[in-house]
C-alpha cells in the first residue's frame, strides 16, 4: 500500500464530505459521514497512543464520562448529527466538569474576521461572550465548513462557564497551552 498523499487513506474528513456532496447527499447524511469519519481518525489516534488510550471512541456522553474515569486518555470523534467538533468538545468539557477548554484550531485565537482569508483581520486578547456572539451569526454552518466557533458551542461554555482558550494546532503551542494548565491544577 502507498503512503503517498495521493492515496485515498490519506485523505482527510473534508475531502469525503465535499465528494458526497457533489454526488447530492444531503446535510443530514454529511453530518453522519462526518461522525463516522472522525471515529475512524480517534481509533487511528488510539492506535498510536500504544495502550495509553482509552481503547475505543466514546459515542456518547455517558460513555466519554466513564472513559475518562478509566484515567486514559480519551480519544473521541463526533457524537450527534448536526453538532459541529467545537459543540462536541464544549459539552465533554461541560461532562467531565473540565475547568479549562483548550479549542486547538488553524488559527492562534479569536479574530474580527477568517485571518486565512482577510490579512488585515484583527486578532481580539479577551472577548466578551455577547461580542463573540455577534461575530459568530456571521458563519457559515454547513458540514465541513470552516468555523471558529459555533453557536451551540458557546452556549455550553456559557452556561458552563468553562474558561475558554482558542490556540494555534500544532505541536508546540498545545504543548505549552497543556504544560500551563498542569501548573494551574496543582
Amino acid at each position: 500500500m502507498s503512503t503517498d498523499n495521493n492515496s485515498w487513506w490519506w485523505k482527510d474528513c473534508g475531502y469525503f464530505i465535499n465528494h458526497a456532496r457533489s454526488s447530492g447527499a444531503d446535510e443530514s447524511t454529511l453530518d453522519e459521514l462526518g461522525i463516522e469519519i472522525s471515529r475512524l481518525n480517534a481509533r487511528l489516534l488510539i492506535y498510536a497512543l500504544k495502550g495509553k488510550a482509552y481503547p475505543h471512541p466514546p459515542t456518547n456522553l455517558t460513555e466519554v464520562k466513564l472513559a475518562v474515569e478509566s484515567g486514559l486518555i480519551v480519544v473521541t470523534g463526533g457524537l450527534h448529527p448536526g453538532q459541529s467538533t467545537n459543540a462536541t468538545a464544549a459539552l465533554i468539557a461541560e461532562k467531565v466538569h473540565a475547568t479549562e477548554f483548550l479549542n486547538a484550531t488553524d488559527v492562534d485565537g479569536i479574530y474580527d474576521s477568517d485571518p486565512n482569508k482577510n490579512k488585515n483581520a484583527k486578532k481580539f486578547k479577551r472577548i466578551e461572550l455577547k461580542n463573540l456572539r455577534n461575530l459568530l451569526v456571521h458563519e457559515d454552518s454547513v458540514a465541513g465548513g470552516y468555523d471558529l466557533m459555533d453557536i451551540v458551542a458557546l452556549k455550553v461554555i456559557e452556561r458552563s462557564k468553562i474558561k475558554t482558550r482558542i490556540i494555534k494546532s500544532d505541536v508546540k503551542t498545545i504543548e505549552k497551552a497543556m504544560k500551563g494548565l498542569s501548573k494551574e491544577l496543582k
